[in-house]
């Protein structure tokens, strides 16, 4: 690995030229992907399906791996250039099996954007045991990145969803599953949103040396399918929506949702800054760890340290038995 910068340092906002209603077509005018291969998890609903609008436009080609492949199938339809795999975040023999399938054809993969997520869901557990926020939001897209380690071009960028829900948990290393405390749907979700942030951290220190980088963002508050698991009169309580079921004014499109992550993807001044997380299409400055003004944005000390991003990694191994640049 290269020497080490604190992620601290590196996160300073540099005042580009978007903003909090940007585009996704806004921060890709003037990029042209013709020739580049994308992975999009998630590429085929809600901010993944804009993303995957906005890298065809751009002249990319695009893999979009499914939990539903006929849905995704539908979605995409009469979008040139791309293609539909199966693929269950939540069971790795699923995972293991579409990375399988993209190493026998050989294809180098030039971006990954991990915009799949399920988000404060009941209690449950993914195929091998694991509480299934955490199992399907991180370990699933850290065994599916691995998996396509040997296929990223140098200068390939792999871009992972967190969200300022990180602010309700670091990774709680000593109680992943809710074993020993009540299990909390916002907190579990919380927890794999940090591990988001985490794992991009990780992956930028490993993946550096192989021309490999790798950026966490919240991409804004945005009704989509990701709140499929809320009650109607939860989502009234939180005024994320009106008694008429009409979201709230100040959150994004879907459009704009996914702008900065394909910002993160594209931005050639994130050439130095791998690692960080960003929102607003701008890098997020670091605020106290008992922060709570969710609205004013920022990122916790917890999802971009170091040392947790190693502990990690390392859980993420055994958990998997699959590592990203290994083997």
């Amino acid at each position: 690995m290269t020497t080490r910068i604190p992620q601290t340092e590196r996160q300073r906002p540099l005042g580009t030229a978007f903003g909090y209603r940007s585009t996704a077509a806004d921060v890709l005018a003037g990029h042209d992907l013709s020739g580049s291969t994308a992975v999009v998890t998630g590429g085929y609903s809600g901010l993944g399906l804009e993303t995957t609008r906005a890298l065809v436009g751009a002249g990319a080609r695009v893999v979009v791996p499914a939990r539903r492949p006929d849905a995704a199938a539908a979605a995409v339809a009469g979008l040139e250039g791309v293609e539909v795999d199966a693929l269950d975040l939540s069971d790795l023999d699923s995972v293991a099996a579409f990375s399988a399938r993209m190493r026998a054809d050989g294809r180098l993969v030039d971006l990954v954007i991990d915009a799949a997520a399920v988000m404060a869901t009941p209690p449950q557990r993914t195929a091998q045991g694991w509480e299934l926020q955490f199992g399907t939001n991180h370990l699933g897209h850290f065994a599916m990145v691995a998996g396509l380690s040997g296929l990223l071009s140098r200068g390939a960028r792999v871009v992972s969803y967190s969200s300022v829900g990180h602010f309700r948990s670091p990774v709680r290393f000593d109680d992943l599953g809710f074993d020993a405390e009540p299990y909390d749907p916002w907190v579990a979700y919380g927890q794999s949103k940090s591990a988001n942030a985490l794992f991009a951290v990780g992956l930028d220190q490993r993946g550096a040396a192989h021309g490999v980088h790798a950026f966490s963002v919240h991409p804004g508050g945005i009704m989509t399918e990701l709140q499929r698991h809320m009650p109607f009169e939860d989502k009234l309580a939180r005024g994320w929506i009106d008694e008429d079921g009409t979201p709230n004014p100040a959150f994004k499109t879907p459009a704009q949702g996914a702008a900065t992550a394909l910002w993160a993807a594209t931005a050639p001044e994130l050439a130095e800054r791998g690692g960080v997380y960003g929102e607003d299409n701008d890098i997020s400055v670091v605020v106290s760890d008992d922060a709570t003004d969710v609205a004013a944005g920022g990122v916790k000390e917890w999802a971009i340290d170091t040392d947790a991003a190693d502990r990690l990694w390392a859980l993420s191994v055994t958990a998997t038995g699959v590592e990203p640049f290994e083997g």
